[in-house]
Formats: structure tokens, C-alpha cells, sequence
């Protein structure tokens, strides 16, 4: 049996929500609590804004967004406990949910998503309906956007362009199985460690290497404790907005489709921020003092598919070779 535990400071700020809403639930106004784990700077947070403006205008201030940053309300897996607990209403999240549905893998498969053109097709599509009703199925999540990611790429204080620097390596991943399976294949020592313990790790030595996109390396400052950019590119992928399905449900129709309609907004808005940022990152942490490194791609693609293929569940296999063939 898992057993959660929540930080101290998470509680309260919890039970003091928990409590609020209560005494708010005499008014008819709705409060949707939105908890994320990105900093006040990042789009995933500017768009949780934009949410919220969508949402509290369409219904004429039926409903009321409360947007809480980073992890303010607790950790990525704390929050989806929270949700299913009706303590917290909203969160952002992508491959941790494999934890509870594995088909939520593919949210961030190595070397499966070949552009953001193929990345719209799987989603928006029949493979993306898939993964939705697994979420609502298996976890009680209902989607109602989704973020495209910027390619992950691997930091560190040394170069690495093949697999063989890897060796012994002390990597920081999510908590994601295939993410630490794989980077084990590859030759590192995986280490899985939530994203706002990053930047101490690098900076105590407890950690020797992280990988992110652009946007996070930039906006949490591991520029200021990792030299070279090492352009691996490994996962192109996605997170999505989730709403509690049982909250959804609570809802009356007209709320709900307020709801979903600010969440295709938001999309679009988010979808506009990404492709002007990704623009500038990089160039931003070259100035910034970060040493880009070329790697051999194919090097890395070819271990990496074969730890994939080996770890993925067999009922997945099908599913991956079909979003490998998508054209």
C-alpha cells in the first residue's frame, strides 16, 4: 500500500483551503483551486492566469479560479492525491501519472515524438481520446488542455556527446520508471528527485546532472550551477491541464462547458507563448553562460529505444509502435 505524506507547511495551507471553502460553500460562487509546480515567470503559470481570466468571465463570476504556483499546495504526485481527496481542484501533470495509468507514459516517451507537428497528431487525436479516458478511468482526472514541452535536454559540468559519458554520471529524473530504466541503459545513475530539489542538488553535489526543457533549466537558474547544455533532445512531449473528474461531474452543464471552453483557449494561448519563447531560450542561456554541446543523436536514440521496448508494458507495445508509424 502507498503511503503519501504531505509536508507540514502543505497541510496547513491545505486544511486552511479546505476550511475557507467550507465557510465560502453558503454563497454560490464556485472556487476552483489550481495548484501547479512551475515558478510565477513561466508560461505554465501565465497561462493558468489566462485560465482563470477565461473562466471567471465566461461564467459571469459563477466560478472562481485560485491559481497557487510553485507547489505551494504540494509536490506534482501530492497534488493528483489532493485532487482525488477533493482538497485540491487542478493541477498540471504529464508522465508521473503513469504511476496510477500507465498509458499516461507516452505523455513523455525517449525518442518517440519526432516535432511538434506529430506531437498535435497524437494527442488531438484517436491515440490522445485513449489516453484521456484512461486518465478519467483509471486515475479520476478529466484533461481539459494540454502544453506542448520543449525537448528535454541533458545539463551537466562536463561534456557529454555519446552515451559512453555517461558512466557513472548521477543524474536527477522524475519519478518516472522508464525515465530512470532508460537513463540506466544509457550508463548514468539515475537518481529520481522532485524538481524543487533540483538546484540544491546540483549546487551540494548530491546530483551531477539534470534533464529539462529550455523554459525550466532558464526559469529555475541551473544555468548557475550546470556549464554545458548537451543537446539530447530525448523527449519532445506534453503535460496536461486536469480538472477532478468528480468536480467536473459536480458542475451543472453550462459550468462544465465554460470550463472546457477556457481550457481550448488556454491551449491556444499557451500554444502562442511556447513557440515565441523557445525562440529565445537557448540564445538566453548562451548569454547567460551555458556551453551548448552537439551529441550524436543516433547514439543515443538506438540504446535508448531498446531500454524503452524493454520496459514498456507489453500491453503498450501496440500503441507505441502506432504512434512510431503515425505520419
Amino acid at each position: 500500500m502507498k503511503i503519501f505524506r504531505f509536508h507540514a507547511n502543505h497541510f496547513y495551507i491545505l486544511l486552511i483551503i479546505s476550511l475557507f471553502s467550507t465557510c465560502t460553500a453558503r454563497n454560490s460562487r464556485i472556487i476552483l483551486r489550481f495548484g501547479h509546480q512551475a515558478n510565477d515567470s513561466d508560461i505554465w503559470h501565465k497561462s493558468a492566469l489566462k485560465f482563470k481570466e477565461y473562466v471567471e468571465d465566461f461564467s459571469e463570476g459563477k466560478i472562481e479560479v485560485r491559481v497557487y504556483p510553485a507547489e505551494q499546495l504540494g509536490k506534482e504526485r501530492e497534488l493528483i492525491r489532493s485532487i482525488q481527496l477533493g482538497i485540491v481542484d487542478m493541477t498540471t501533470t504529464g508522465e508521473s501519472m503513469q504511476n496510477w495509468a500507465p498509458i499516461t507514459a507516452f505523455c513523455a516517451i525517449p525518442y518517440l515524438i519526432r516535432d511538434s507537428e506529430h506531437l498535435k497528431k497524437v494527442v488531438e487525436g484517436p491515440i490522445g481520446k485513449q489516453i484521456s479516458e484512461g486518465m478519467i478511468q483509471e486515475i479520476g482526472l478529466r484533461p481539459i488542455a494540454y502544453f506542448e514541452r520543449g525537448a528535454r535536454n541533458l545539463t551537466s559540468n562536463r561534456p557529454i556527446t555519446n552515451p559512453e559519458d555517461l558512466k557513472g554520471i548521477i543524474l536527477r529524473v522524475p519519478n518516472v520508471p522508464i525515465f530512470v530504466k532508460t537513463w540506466d541503459a544509457l550508463g548514468a545513475k539515475p537518481t529520481p528527485m522532485t524538481f524543487s530539489e533540483v538546484f540544491t542538488g546540483l549546487q551540494q553535489g548530491t546530483i551531477e546532472a539534470q534533464e529539462n526543457p529550455f523554459a525550466l533549466i532558464n526559469s529555475a537558474g541551473l544555468y548557475e550551477v550546470q556549464k554545458y547544455l548537451n543537446l539530447t533532445e530525448h523527449v519532445i512531449g506534453w503535460v496536461y491541464v486536469v480538472l477532478g473528474e468528480k468536480k467536473f461531474q459536480s458542475l451543472p452543464k453550462d459550468l462544465q462547458e465554460v470550463v472546457l471552453k477556457a481550457g481550448r483557449l488556454t491551449q491556444d494561448y499557451h500554444q502562442q507563448l511556447f513557440k515565441a519563447e523557445e525562440k529565445h531560450l537557448l540564445e538566453e542561456l548562451i548569454q547567460k553562460g551555458m556551453i551548448v554541446q552537439k551529441v550524436s543523436k543516433e547514439a543515443f536514440r538506438e540504446k535508448a529505444a531498446i531500454a524503452v521496448r524493454a520496459n514498456l508494458p507489453i500491453e503498450l507495445h501496440e500503441l507505441y509502435e502506432e504512434i512510431e508509424n503515425l505520419k
